[in-house]
């Protein structure tokens, strides 16, 4: 008995429909149609079968028109459609989904979180931009032979609040952020600090990629010295001169194109950090402190690749020479010295 009201078939049910209405009529044979459908025989006489009971209808799909059972449940839908207007407005799509799992215990597919995220009629927080061919520089293959350092000055807790730095160091290797702390300006004591970090949590590592800061090197136009002259460059700097006694090479980038991995941290920064310190009521830069060890311990989890060699290269092991303590009061706060010990 063929159903009443408008059938509508696809491309591939039409070509069906078309092929058993010939068998019908008599002018294509059965092993005709099944070598043109690439069907069995008997699947086509079935077809035949019910051509003649429903008519057109035969060849829509069974599940035509009924709800996926795998369907998200619309109490969840209204749910997420309302965080995503709301608490979590301005999370991309990847962040969103992590954020939904870790905190609100929903679990859902980042593409169900998109597919949600149109239902509720809102653009995603970032324009996805078309690829562009760059010729990157290979990764180091060890983690702990090169750190790109580098300072971000942003509204990190909010457009009302006065901006802060935060200072980062990212392994070159693995794209982890081994080390960062927020500071009120980028300065040499917030670098000895960052420092200081990497040295008690990891140990020394062999490079340090770094901008042309006056904190990494003397940029002064004053005329060099008789001694910059015999010794052919000028003096270092502070955080320089602690850089060698540590016998890290500094080597200095010549645009912010060539540390583009700190660059592009910065920008999942100002992503993903920012949202994250409005939901735990971050206001200043002790409370961002604090807050940092846990985002950055979820950021490395997500984020984070394996080295190409396994074994890194952070110079171990290392201890507090005496006399860090004389440096560390002669010079600026967080400034100290390190010695290698042998094997």
């Amino acid at each position: 008995m063929e159903r009443k009201g408008p059938v509508t078939l696809s491309q591939k049910e039409q070509t069906r429909l078309r092929v058993i209405s010939e068998v019908e009529a008599g002018r294509w044979s059965v092993a005709e149609a099944t070598r043109t459908l690439a069907l069995s025989d008997r699947h086509v006489r079935r077809l035949r079968k019910r051509l003649g009971e429903e008519g057109a209808a035969a060849f829509m799909h069974g599940n035509r028109g009924r709800a996926s059972p795998r369907r998200i449940g619309e109490e969840v839908r209204e749910q997420v459609k309302e965080l995503v207007r709301g608490r979590y407005a301005g999370c991309n799509d990847s962040h969103l989904q992590e954020l939904l799992i870790l905190r609100e215990g929903i679990v859902l597919s980042r593409k169900s979180v998109e597919r949600i995220r149109q239902e509720a009629g809102l653009a995603p927080a970032q324009r996805h931009r078309p690829p562009r061919h760059r010729s990157r520089r290979d990764r180091r293959p060890q983690e702990g032979v090169l750190l790109q350092v580098d300072g971000s000055l942003h509204h990190w807790f909010g457009p009302d609040q006065p901006p802060a730095t935060i200072l980062g160091a990212i392994d070159d290797a693995t794209g982890k952020v081994v080390a960062a702390l927020f500071r009120e300006h980028e300065d040499a004591h917030g670098y000895f600090l960052l420092l200081r970090q990497v040295l008690r949590h990891h140990g020394l590592p062999l490079e340090l990629y770094h901008d042309r800061h006056s904190i990494f090197q003397d940029n002064s136009p004053a005329p060099w010295t008789i001694a910059e002259q015999l010794a052919g460059r000028k003096e270092p700097t502070q955080f320089g001169r602690a850089l060698e006694e540590l016998g890290i090479m500094a080597i200095p980038a010549h645009s912010p194109e060539a540390k583009g991995r700190i660059e592009r941290l910065w920008r999942t920064f100002q992503d993903r950090l920012v949202v994250e310190l409005a939901l735990a009521g971050v206001k200043d830069i002790r409370g961002a402190n604090r807050f940092l060890p846990g985002f950055l311990g979820r950021h490395n989890a997500r984020f984070a690749q394996e080295a190409e060699e396994p074994i890194g290269r952070w110079a171990r092991p290392w201890t507090w020479t005496a006399s860090s303590a004389s440096a560390t009061s002669a010079s600026s706060p967080g400034t100290t010295r390190c010695a290698s010990t042998a094997a």
